[in-house]
């Protein structure tokens, strides 16, 4: 359904950083980089799905009150991973790796990248 998601950045040099480091333990790299935008994408897809770009209209980049990006895990080392990567890279905890009770399998973490975008790794296999 969706066909990519772009998230707003008011440091897009800070935000290479934390997304190279996330988005690596989720085995999605980075394929595009531009003085104002960077793309993301998995090795087997022919698209970038993610970009983190300055906003076109020039202003400053917001977060949107009850907007998230939940993002498909392989496996629950990797949302531990996403997790701890994010801690280490400028973003900020909203929810520590574990079960949530969307249903028995449903292992998730929460964070915020450093322009405050929140982000969520979700594995939902045992």
């Amino acid at each position: 359904m969706l066909l990519y998601i772009t998230l707003g950045s008011t440091d897009l040099a800070r935000s290479q950083i934390f997304y190279d480091a996330v988005l690596a333990t989720l085995s999605v790299t980075r394929r595009v980089t531009e003085d104002d935008e960077l793309g993301y994408g998995s090795e087997a897809d022919s698209r970038c799905r993610l970009w983190v770009l300055t906003p076109v209209n020039g202003r400053p980049a917001t977060f949107g009150n009850g907007a998230m990006t939940a993002l498909d895990a392989p496996s629950r080392a990797a949302v531990d991973a996403f997790h701890a990567a994010a801690l280490a890279n400028g973003g900020t905890d909203e929810g520590a790796p574990g079960l949530r009770p969307y249903h028995a399998s449903f292992y998730a973490c929460y964070v915020r990248d450093p322009d405050g975008n929140k982000l969520s790794a979700v594995c939902e296999t045992p």
